[in-house]
């Protein structure tokens, strides 16, 4: 029988794992509440709350290694302080029982000095808000007695990204000659991650005992100003370069006054004003994986896109 993995949760992150697993020939148990995920006669999708210690034990049964990839419900701090901490928990004790490592992506939200470059060794100690969730996460899972491996990526994009500053933000309006809009500055070097170099990277960690307990950095290209991965996907689509504007930090801090999503957005809005840059050499070299060439991720996300229309 192949190995058996289990896979908490159907977004672009677990759907991505979860196929590629199943592409490797390995039997998949994703878990979500709903049962949805990808379509394989491999996987297996069950109906399962992972905040729910007592469910856990029988979906556990078996696994050689548990992606955890839930979010919380909203973008908000206090979501994910009350929801976040108990799953992991949860998910935490479940697959020390079983035997089985827990990994997790993991974003840059929880490192404390984000102006300079972000390396695999940096502080990681950032406080407030959803940055500070972040960091007591990473430290629950250093305390834990169950093994694990963290994951760091940048902002998303590629195939089943909605909702990231990569995403429908940017994507649809690049492909519908529409004026573009960003936040923050539009020429500011970010790091973007494609999603199926995290999910890669994820599985290789899994499957090698010797990268556990440690931090890794997701294969990340150069880092990219929001104007210029919105002309790499106007060139994979074929189409004209937008032009791109930019919603300035002071409007959207005002409008975070009135408006609780804007202030989750605009509490991370250092991330975009400023040179925001990872360094996944380290990562790459243990892992053996290095990120997939921009012009094949922007052509397979637009690609993605255009299925949906």
């Amino acid at each position: 029988m192949p190995e058996m993995y289990v896979v908490t949760g159907a977004g672009p992150v677990g759907w991505t794992v979860a196929e590629q697993l199943a592409g490797q020939g390995k039997r998949v148990r994703i878990l979500t509440r709903s049962g949805s995920g990808p379509e394989h006669p491999l996987i297996d999708r069950m109906s399962v709350d992972v905040s729910s210690p007592g469910l856990l034990g029988e979906a556990f049964d078996g696994a050689a290694a548990v992606f955890h990839c839930i979010h919380g419900s909203a973008y908000a701090a206090e979501a994910w302080r009350k929801e976040l901490p108990q799953a992991e928990e949860a998910v935490l004790a479940a697959a020390g029982k079983a035997g089985a490592v827990v990994v997790f992506p993991e974003s840059l939200y929880s490192y404390s000095q984000p102006d300079a470059v972000m390396a695999e060794g940096s502080p990681r100690e950032a406080q407030g808000g959803k940055r500070g969730v972040r960091t007591e996460l990473l430290k629950a899972r250093a305390a834990s007695p169950t093994n694990t491996v963290s994951v760091v990526a940048g902002d998303f994009f590629g195939p089943r990204v909605r909702t990231s500053h990569a995403g429908e933000r940017i994507v649809p309006a690049v492909l519908a000659g529409k004026r573009l809009l960003v936040i923050g500055s539009a020429d500011q070097p970010h790091s973007f991650t494609y999603i199926p170099d995290l999910a890669a990277a994820m599985i290789r960690a899994a499957q090698t005992p010797g990268l556990w307990n440690r931090v890794w950095h997701a294969p990340t290209g150069p880092a990219l100003t929001q104007r210029q991965l919105a002309f790499a996907f106007a060139e994979a689509g074929g189409v004209a370069a937008p032009k791109v504007g930019a919603i300035p930090g002071w409007l959207l801090r005002i409008i975070g006054v009135f408006a609780p999503g804007m202030r989750e957005v605009a509490e991370m809005l250092y991330q975009f004003e400023r040179p925001f840059v990872m360094d996944s050499r380290v990562s790459e070299a243990s892992l053996g994986l290095h990120p997939t060439p921009l012009p094949e991720a922007a052509a397979a996300t637009v690609d993605w896109w255009r299925a949906q229309d």
